[in-house]
């Protein structure tokens, strides 16, 4: 049986993407491989292969240790996509980004959960030889799409009006996330219900912390921030919603689309270029807030247009469903273990 030790304290701080992909694949491998894999979280007993899902020092140290095996790095972020998320004096910045690529630099093999990090990280010196490329995925078991009255039932469950149209953002409220747009798009849309699912979950350090504080705080009237969900409940807040929305500036692999995707519901975000190369043809884009604007009151009033972006969506979560990772993730664990 093939020793998998996985260092991650990814589920300490609720309500980010890594936690939740994270979440996924120890579920995943559990449920298919439990035969032949021994997984084992944040130990320190000799593996065949240590998987770096986060990169406390801790962890750092433990890559000196022959007991681990071949290591493996999950690579969620770089120094560059941290701006906008996170506030930090410009010397602790310069020295926490050093560490970043330090630690990408121990490991044997790079996880990229984002294809467009490849050249970036062979910028910093990683061969391209050793990074793969394996997206992140959701469980149809978790996020799935209910039928029209149990919609119905969720928008009343939650205090909304059935009857009204409901744009659904999620994630961390964070600048780069987009939340300004969003709040602002909620106040040029009165007639519309926004509700934004999330919070701050590195609390004051926060990039743009007071400015996001007050409107959290003191919102427009239809829109409302429940804070962070858990993720036994989120999947109600998709279903209840009638349009995703993602206004993000700047996006690793944003497991809120495809947790969207899961649940059939209809995807608008900002075009980058991030998504061209990931999810093409799956849903809608606009470049500036009026093109969002715009859109929004155009799928508010053409069903048949939602209900197309609805079957798209559903599509797109085949490919990234728990089933067809399952495979990926299996051929990647078994051929670096032959390497080790």
């Amino acid at each position: 049986m093939l020793k998998i030790n996985m260092f991650s304290t990814a589920d300490k701080v609720k309500g980010q993407g890594v936690g939740s992909a994270y979440d996924e694949l120890i579920g995943m491998l559990r449920a298919y491989f439990s035969s032949e894999f021994d997984i084992r979280i944040n130990k320190w007993n000799r593996s065949d292969i240590s998987h770096y899902h986060t990169i406390n020092p801790t962890f750092y140290l433990s890559t000196f240790s022959k007991k681990r095996g071949r290591k493996i790095g999950y690579v969620h972020f770089l120094p560059e996509t941290l701006e906008g998320s996170l506030k930090m004096p410009q010397p602790i910045r310069n020295v926490f980004y050093k560490y970043v690529i330090a630690f990408y630099k121990r490991m044997d093999h790079i996880v990229v959960v984002n294809p467009m990090f490849i050249d970036k990280l062979a910028h910093y010196g990683i061969d391209k030889e050793k990074i793969t490329y394996i997206p992140n995925f959701v469980s149809k078991d978790e996020f799935y799409p209910v039928d029209h009255s149990k919609q119905m039932e969720l928008k009343r469950q939650y205090g909304y009006s059935p009857n009204q149209f409901i744009v659904l953002g999620t994630g961390q409220v964070q600048t780069r996330k987009g939340i300004l747009d969003f709040a602002k798009l909620a106040q040029n849309n009165p007639s519309i219900q926004f509700i934004w699912a999330g919070g701050f979950s590195f609390g004051q350090i926060t990039d743009g912390y007071k400015e996001l504080k007050q409107i959290v705080d003191n919102p427009p009237a239809n829109l409302s921030f429940p804070g962070i969900v858990d993720r036994q409940k989120l999947v109600d807040f998709y279903n209840l919603c009638d349009l995703f929305l993602l206004p993000s500036f700047n996006e690793l692999f944003p497991m809120s689309v495809l947790e969207a995707f899961s649940c059939g519901k209809p995807v608008l975000l900002r075009n980058l270029d991030l998504y061209k190369v990931i999810i093409d043809g799956y849903y809608h884009s606009f470049d500036n807030f009026n093109q969002l604007n715009t859109q929004l009151n155009q799928l508010v009033n053409n069903p048949d247009e939602l209900a197309a972006m609805s079957k798209k969506a559903l599509e797109a979560s085949a490919y990234y469903s728990e089933d067809h990772l399952a495979k990926i993730w299996h051929s990647f664990y078994i051929d670096q273990a032959k390497k080790g």
